[in-house]
């Protein structure tokens, strides 16, 4: 990690850093760089894929199926009052 990327990340994440915190954030990437290093030394991780997350994620869908659970009229036996098939209800604007 250097200055300019740093630079580049508060702006994409509109962060405001101070000169301290930048410090801080540099010497953190600084050493997980240096704990890759020594990562590498003991194993070989080319022919290892790159992820994002540990456990897979899976989207599950379903097909979409059109169903027709409750007829209008069964929905509107109990209503108050009704028009043409639509609930008629108290006005709220004058």
């Amino acid at each position: 990690m250097n200055r300019e990327t740093l630079r580049r990340l508060e702006m994409l994440n509109q962060l405001s850093l101070t000169e301290e915190q930048k410090d801080d954030v540099i010497r953190f990437f600084d050493a997980r760089e240096a704990d890759f290093e020594v990562i590498d030394k003991f194993f070989d991780t080319a022919d290892v894929e790159r992820m994002v997350h540990v456990m897979p994620v899976m989207t599950v869908v379903r097909e979409d199926k059109v169903i027709k659970k409750f007829e209008r009229e069964a929905l509107q036996q109990n209503a108050p009052e009704t028009d043409e098939g639509y609930w008629c209800v108290p006005r709220v604007l004058e």
